[in-house]
């Protein structure tokens, strides 16, 4: 964690999309632990991030891999029936657009309901594959850029009406070769 806990939505959204970007490049390394070289890539990207040097890129490379990935859950990896599932709820104001929507089986998407995705993996003591982090993550991220609630307090962010859950975005990563890239099954 940075050397306090994070105090606003921004420096909670930026260091959980920075832990991401240490864990992606650890697990496309296919390394055991982190290493010296990922928590450079962490610190740089935080704060490049929070001095707006620096940004999360675009939602198209993330569109790629949900082409590529074809047609298996994003969120346990199995076949089957797939649905739509929204990454950020419709009921929690996530949008009714190409970039909020995800394959899911329908036990996942059943299961998962109108709950916050963090919320839903904790509680199915789940992580979800880094890709799919990465997309709940830039979703928030523009979603509290565009409403103006990055300065917001933790403490306000509680008890406004965001479309995701701050107590439940990640600040602490498993190991890596706890982690993967996308969906696999029975993982």
């Amino acid at each position: 964690m940075p050397r306090t806990p994070p105090q606003t939505v921004k420096e909670l959204l930026y260091w959980s999309y920075a832990c991401l970007a240490m864990a992606h490049s650890a697990v496309s390394k296919e390394q055991e632990r982190y290493a010296q070289v990922n928590y450079i890539i962490r610190a740089k990207l935080y704060k490049g991030l929070m001095d707006g040097t620096m940004d999360v890129g675009s939602i198209f490379q993330d569109e790629k891999v949900k082409i590529s990935q074809g047609d298996i859950c994003s969120y346990c990896g199995g076949a089957g029936p797939l649905a739509l599932d929204h990454v950020i709820p419709r009921f929690s104001g996530g949008q009714d657009r190409g970039d909020n929507l995800i394959y899911a089986c329908r036990k996942c998407n059943s299961s998962k309901g109108k709950k916050d995705l963090m919320e839903w993996m904790q509680q199915n003591k789940r992580f979800p594959s880094l890709m799919v982090l990465r997309r709940y993550l830039k979703l928030a991220i523009d979603w509290s850029v565009e409403n103006d609630a990055m300065n917001l307090s933790i403490e306000s962010a509680r008890a406004s009406q965001l479309p995701f859950n701050v107590d439940f975005v990640p600040t602490q990563f498993p190991t890596p070769d706890a982690l993967c890239l996308v969906a696999q099954a029975n993982a």
